[in-house]
């Protein structure tokens, strides 16, 4: 059985290269903590295989992370403290999963990869 994780990234931000991988991160590790154990054990087996995504904005970005909750999958949105390149508060992007593959393209799987 297949596992992976997909972070979805928001590009009308246009986040420079830098602060786009930080973002990204802490959307990867914080979705794994609140992922299922067994889920993320399957997962790190597998090579902890993980895709980014561009949506358009933040509605598209939370469009997703409703359809997610909604599958139970784990989701882990970010907003940024604000120190650098956005505004406070700002959602960047949304960690979902790890969890079967299938699963998570349910939500997922048409969206072009960044």
């Amino acid at each position: 059985m297949e596992f992976k994780q997909v972070i979805l990234v928001r590009q009308d931000l246009k986040l420079p290269k830098g602060k786009l991988a930080v973002q990204v991160a802490h959307a990867s590790v914080d979705a794994v903590l609140k992922s299922d154990r067994k889920c993320v054990n399957e997962w790190r087996a597998l090579g902890m295989p993980k895709i980014v995504c561009k949506v358009a904005d933040l509605d598209e970005l939370l469009n997703y992370k409703q359809q997610a909750e909604q599958l139970g999958l784990a989701v882990s949105l970010i907003t940024d403290a604000g120190k650098t390149t956005v505004a406070p508060g700002t959602i960047t992007c949304l960690g979902i999963g790890p969890d079967k593959a299938e699963k998570i393209d349910r939500v997922t799987g048409k969206l072009k990869i960044l």
